[in-house]
């Protein structure tokens, strides 16, 4: 047996609306569930409390736009503090693995944050490695494993350029569902080539077709990249009767994922069929975590139908391009993929679902041989109209790089143009400028 630390938190005074699946129901029904079992009585399992995610905690990973007082609540202070609060229960020794059973959920939450979007405001796993690196040593290496139906868009843009993570998305493909990203295609930017592996699956895909992926892409990258820590973003809408995705996962499937995957810490994510699936998945989650037997958990309803051959074909070839392409991906021509210029520069117009707002982004990423190199930001949003630039520092900056991005902060300080003017460097306590 393995002992498992739960940290849970149901938000209750947040929701999107009072009928909307993302309200405290969500967790409610699962807290019966894991009651009506007995679990919180067994030797393996024990509940510890949230807490609330301090202003730099938050600020080491995102932006908050137009400022953290305006845009973040209570709950998502506690939703990410309570995520922290998992990753310290295994650092700290008090349980072996982690699971933090909370809302509002994150993965959609990019590096700048003008507002909600996929539900998510903060990103509770992004923050979390960071708080493991800040205790730890930037040296740490950590690997997210995400098995929402969506696509986590936001890890991703926030370690698309970090080499110290390595982030794996199983999901619907991206044509058929929300975001529209996460297409094999997205591999990672210059300074971490090939640690953003996208796996996007066809809708119809059900325990065979998951566990293939998991078995055949996910475990031979973890074993070849050796991470010291993994995390598993646990969105479970990818179960046959979530009301908004159009997967054919089980309760009996993901148990045995989380058996395969043995995730140090575990944060929920997405999954939207409160009644049907989620407290019969939670239950067998959290029996997998903690090595006991799940193979009698059974939802409701079962699905009687097995995954389509077609679809069996199709997460065969998905996994075979994915695992090629994860074997060359040191041969890769960087010069011909960024470019030879200093700087390597991508645009983005960004939508904020939940919350209707437009945000246009410039990002330019300093081409360094030495380290992730810094970058420069300049965004503005229907919300936060003048223009403002970010001055980020990756974790292990050289010493060339440091002194080019403090002169750029200082000479984009200087240009009212800009606005709001931010430095952001996370190896740092708090998000200050270096005197």
């Amino acid at each position: 047996m393995t002992e498992v630390g739960l940290v849970f938190f149901p938000a209750f005074d947040w929701a999107i609306s009072p009928d909307h699946p993302e309200r405290q129901e969500r967790l409610l029904y699962t807290r019966d569930q894991i009651q009506e079992e007995g679990l919180f009585d067994h030797p393996s399992i024990r509940e510890y409390r949230p807490r609330l995610a301090e202003d730099y905690e938050i600020l080491r990973t995102h932006v908050v736009l137009p400022s953290l007082e305006q845009t973040v609540t209570e709950s998502h202070r506690i939703a990410a503090g309570g995520t922290i609060a998992a990753s310290d229960l295994v650092l700290d020794g008090r349980a072996q693995r982690a699971f933090a059973l909370l809302r509002p959920p994150g993965h959609h939450a990019n590096r700048i944050v003008h507002g909600s979007r996929g539900f998510c405001l903060l990103n509770n796993e992004a923050i979390m490695v960071d708080h493991l690196r800040s205790r730890l040593g930037p040296e740490l290496k950590v690997a997210i494993v995400d098995t929402d139906a969506h696509h986590g868009d936001g890890t991703q843009d926030i370690f698309y350029n970090d080499p110290g993570v390595l982030h794996i998305s199983l999901h619907q493909d991206g044509r058929t569902l929300y975001p529209g990203t996460g297409f094999i295609t997205e591999r990672g930017g210059p300074g971490a080539y090939g640690q953003t592996v996208n796996i996007p699956l066809p809708p119809g895909t059900g325990d065979e077709g998951m566990l293939t992926a998991m078995e055949r892409v996910v475990l031979p990258i973890l074993r070849d990249w050796q991470p010291d820590y993994i995390i598993n973003a646990a969105g479970q809408d990818n179960h046959f009767s979530d009301p908004i995705t159009n997967m054919g996962f089980s309760a009996q499937g993901y148990a045995q994922l989380t058996e395969m995957l043995k995730p140090d810490i575990v944060v929920l994510e997405g999954g939207y069929s409160i009644e049907s699936a989620l407290p019969y998945i939670n239950v067998g989650l959290l029996l997998a975590l903690a090595g006991l037997d799940y193979s009698k958990v059974q939802e409701p309803q079962a699905r009687l139908e097995p995954q389509p051959k077609t679809i069996t074909n199709q997460v065969a070839a998905i996994c075979d391009e994915i695992i090629e392409l994860w074997g060359r991906r040191l041969e890769a021509d960087l010069g011909e993929i960024f470019g030879e210029a200093d700087f390597f520069e991508r645009r983005r117009q960004i939508y904020y679902d939940t919350d209707n707002i437009y945000e246009n982004q410039q990002e330019h990423i300093r081409l360094c041989q030495d380290c992730p190199g810094w970058r420069v930001i300049f965004t503005h949003s229907n919300r936060v109209r003048q223009v403002t630039a970010v001055v980020m520092l990756p974790w292990q900056p050289c010493p060339g790089c440091r002194e080019e991005a403090k002169e750029q902060h200082r000479q984009l300080l200087g240009d009212e143009q800009f606005g709001q003017v931010i430095w952001q460097d996370p190896a740092k306590v708090l998000p200050a400028l270096e005197s």
